[in-house]
């Protein structure tokens, strides 16, 4: 689900010793916001006996009606005035599961994300930039392209990053895996059409899951370091990074000289991979960022270790397996 697309080391580096003023900007609009909720008062009676007594009694009358209010208000409902606790257990009910804990991690987010203001402030650049230019375009593209279109397009692009592949799992000492991705080029770029249609999948070359120079960096032993926002990219981390300059020299597209030609495959691959990721952005429901975040640093992990992972009890998870 998640594509990888390349950019221009130079725009990437105006680009970040901009962002750091991105950091005075307002208050994250995608955050939740909680309002004080009072408790109910009790009803004035105004005779004159609870005036009288007003003095001798007053603080045990507002503690008893204080009482009351919050039975009354979180009767049968663990999380009080159920502002919170209503959005996690109908996710429950709906999903049979709450989304912030699957994404949850046993790292304290501070230790994952210190620098969470700057990345938030990034993240909303890029978020605007987004909704107001390529999701329009990206909704649109989708409505006009009939599907087998889409589908020749994605092939094409996704056999170009073959090359990628090939590289990094040579890198990674993975023979076989860079004995598949080389084939599925040669064979797809043949036979496919220029890449349009996978024909190396019928012989038995299934496409992976992909290796970029970030995994290398990861299988090589460089720590991961905190998770990074990065302008026009998106997330990333501080080992990823430099990897997306590397990425860029393997892609084949960089060495394209013409630069109509360039330009219209980088904004129509851009625009497909945007379109591909409609669907599954309607399931971000309250904090976008942290979610995208958990879910990125997941999907990370899944691709570095091959999707041979460990649940909480210890013991190996294979993709297969579900």
């Amino acid at each position: 689900m998640l594509g990888r697309t390349v950019y221009s080391p130079w725009l990437l580096a105006v680009t970040l010793a901009f962002a750091p003023s991105l950091s005075l900007a307002a208050e994250d609009p995608f955050a939740e916001t909680t309002q004080d909720v009072s408790a109910p008062q009790m009803p004035d009676t105004g005779t004159a006996a609870s005036k009288n007594t007003e003095g001798a009694t007053g603080d045990q009358d507002a503690t008893d009606s204080g009482t009351a209010g919050a039975d009354a208000s979180g009767d049968g409902d663990p999380f009080g005035d159920g502002a919170a606790g209503s959005d996690s257990s109908g996710l429950e009910d709906e999903y049979g599961f709450d989304p912030a804990d699957e994404f949850a991690s046993d790292e304290e987010p501070a230790e994952r994300d210190p620098w969470e203001g700057f990345n938030r402030a990034v993240f909303r650049f890029n978020d605007t930039a987004d909704r107001w230019v390529l999701k329009p375009v990206a909704t649109t593209y989708r409505q006009v392209t009939p599907v087998f279109m889409q589908l020749g397009i994605t092939n094409f692009f996704g056999n170009l990053l073959e090359v990628a592949n090939t590289f990094n799992s040579v890198l990674q000492w993975k023979w076989g895996q860079a004995g598949n991705d080389a084939g599925r080029f040669l064979v797809n770029s043949t036979v496919g059409v220029a890449g349009l249609f996978d024909v190396a999948q019928h012989m038995g070359l299934e496409a992976s899951d992909g290796e970029d120079f970030g995994q290398t960096l990861a299988v090589w032993g460089v720590p991961e370091g905190p998770y990074l926002v990065l302008p026009f990219v998106g997330p990333s981390t501080v080992r990823d990074a430099p990897g997306v300059v590397v990425d860029w020299y393997t892609n084949p597209l960089t060495y394209i000289e013409h630069e109509p030609t360039y330009w219209a495959f980088r904004v129509t691959d851009l625009v497909q991979t945007r379109a591909g990721l409609l669907k599954a952005e309607t399931l971000l429901k309250g904090d976008r960022y942290v979610l995208l975040r958990d879910a990125y640093l997941q999907r990370r992990e899944y691709l570095i270790k091959d999707g041979e992972l460990e649940d909480d009890f210890g013991t190996e998870v294979d993709e297969n397996d579900f």
